[in-house]
């Protein structure tokens, strides 16, 4: 990653702990772009998402995070919770929810 990229990363988290996520999400959107594979801004990305109610584009975020990682706990547990809040994917919600719960990753 770039020191440019660095820095708006650095921006993007600001954001997020000032719980300004719309803002953050616009900030780390191109950054996850130019550097795919950075995991940590793509689960920020996911994160912003989901805590601004953009609950499709979390769940595409997350289903990118668990392609990198499949046995990544937190974000199938985030991953559930963005399908219930999604309503009538109960069932998705609580396969995601299991394999977190296996992962190790608390439920509460």
């Amino acid at each position: 990653m770039t020191d440019t990229l660095a820095e708006e990363y650095a921006r993007a988290q600001l954001f997020f702990d000032s719980k300004a996520y719309s803002d953050a999400a616009l900030i780390l959107a191109p950054i996850v772009e130019a550097e795919p594979t950075h995991g940590a801004a793509r689960q920020l990305l996911a994160r912003s998402y989901y805590h601004s109610a953009q609950l499709r584009r979390a769940e595409e975020a997350l289903l990118r995070v668990l392609e990198a990682d499949p046995v990544d706990g937190y974000a199938r547990l985030m991953l559930g919770r963005t399908l219930e809040r999604q309503g009538g994917r109960a069932e998705e919600a609580a396969t995601q929810l299991r394999l977190a719960e296996a992962l190790g990753q608390s439920l509460l």
